[in-house]
């Protein structure tokens, strides 16, 4: 990590008592509004800012019906839920620049590089040199949210680089995963220009708060949706070869101890929310092809078949949500399962996991022991890539690798140099 325009004693801002620390969280959407929740029960004095009119003060009235169930239940008192919700204001604009003085903000609006930019420029204009600037981006590039360099699919799109922050040192990422209040998982990326201070302060935040932070350079995807873009790919793949049909292939990993399939994941997540991630990942990794989308997704995306939102993905949804056409072949299941890596949904999958985090971590991104945090709060595997590489040995997954590039060839299988 390099350090460069630091903002002197702004590595102090993080550190106040909670009262002392108001925090602006930008959008009201279901992320925003979940991260409002946790700085709240946190203690901190919370703006939840939103461009829409009446936006905010909704988010702000579904979250008082959560309280409510919650009392009912017993699991806070009347007392901690008034006192959550009365730290929590809200603000309607459009001008970042009229967001009250906070010292921390954390953004969590659409994936969407020239918004983002635009609001942290505007935030910079107005609020203090030590407020501390984060963004809940899931996969885009910290360093051209701050506008310190952007490339590739980014360039193309916004025409290069957009003016530099002044004091890039204190921007950074906090990705909480959804929902916010109930993960316990937070990303904390570093861009090449972030703060070092300032990130240990972050960390130590995300910490008090109840949650479990894990550490990441600005790499594409950066933990949880870079390692596991495979759980999708090698999947969507076998069903597009006529290998395995898609129930089948989400009974094999349900059988491995993943808590649910890749087909019925991703038709929870949204067939297009789960497509855009993983083509952000393949643009911004100079259209690599271990992290290409796969044609199979892209189909239903274009068809609309977008999973349970739209009652149609991989499997057709009744009104409850229970997919009608998802019986597997259990036999299938048994037969492929310790059969040829090619055919082996578990193997298969597993050596490409394992081959993601090692790699990872060989180019110095992260530790291993966050890779393998990161992967089973983030995403409930039941094991991190280093625990299975500890189990299988790298010189299996290795081989098995190499079956697969030689029986795919193109540069998708390639072995980590790690490995």
């Amino acid at each position: 990590m390099t350090q460069s325009t630091q903002t002197p004693g702004a590595h102090t801002a993080l550190d106040a008592a909670p009262a002392q620390l108001p925090v602006a969280v930008i959008g009201a959407g279901a992320m925003g509004s979940g991260i409002a929740q946790v700085a709240a029960q946190a203690g901190h004095p919370v703006v939840l800012v939103d461009s829409q009119d009446g936006a905010a003060d909704r988010a702000v009235a579904k979250l008082a019906g959560t309280f409510d169930t919650l009392v009912s239940k017993g699991r806070v008192t009347r007392e901690d839920a008034d006192a959550t919700l009365a730290r929590i204001t809200t603000h309607t604009t459009r001008d970042m620049t009229t967001v009250p003085p906070v010292g921390l903000v954390i953004e969590a609006v659409v994936e969407q590089i020239d918004v983002k930019r635009a609001i942290f420029r505007q935030l910079e204009e107005a609020q203090a040199p030590t407020t501390v600037l984060a963004t809940n981006t899931s996969s885009l590039s910290i360093d051209a949210i701050s506008g310190e360099a952007t490339t590739g699919h980014d360039a193309a799109l916004h025409g290069g680089v957009s003016p530099a922050l002044a004091h890039p040192g204190r921007v950074l990422g906090l990705h909480f995963f959804n929902p916010p209040a109930l993960m316990k998982l937070v990303e904390v990326i570093n861009g090449a220009a972030s703060d070092p201070d300032i990130l240990a302060a972050a960390t130590d935040l995300v910490r008090r708060w109840g949650k479990t932070p894990v550490r990441c350079t600005s790499t594409p995807g950066f933990i949880v949706n870079r390692v596991a873009r495979p759980f999708y790919g090698e999947a969507q793949r076998m069903v597009a070869d006529g290998i395995v049909d898609a129930a089948t292939v989400d009974l094999a990993l349900r059988g491995a101890g993943f808590r649910m399939g890749p087909m019925e994941l991703t038709d929870l997540i949204g067939q297009d929310v789960n497509y855009a991630v993983g083509e952000s990942v393949w643009h911004q990794t100079g259209q690599d092809p271990r992290y290409e989308p796969t044609a199979y997704q892209r189909d239903l995306v274009r068809e609309g078949r977008l999973g349970r939102k739209s009652g149609h993905g991989v499997f057709r949804y009744d009104d409850s949500g229970t997919p009608l056409d998802a019986t597997p072949d259990e036999d299938l299941a048994a037969r492929l399962v310790g059969g040829p890596v090619a055919s082996d949904p578990v193997a298969r999958t597993i050596a490409m996991l394992v081959n993601e985090g090692v790699d990872l971590v060989h180019r110095g991104e992260a530790t291993a022991e966050d890779v393998d945090t990161a992967m089973k709060l983030g995403t409930n595997y039941p094991k991190g890539p280093f625990e299975w590489l500890a189990e299988i040995g790298g010189g299996t997954v290795r081989a098995q690798l190499e079956e697969l590039d030689a029986a795919y060839p193109g540069g998708r299988y390639r072995p980590s140099e790690a490995l």
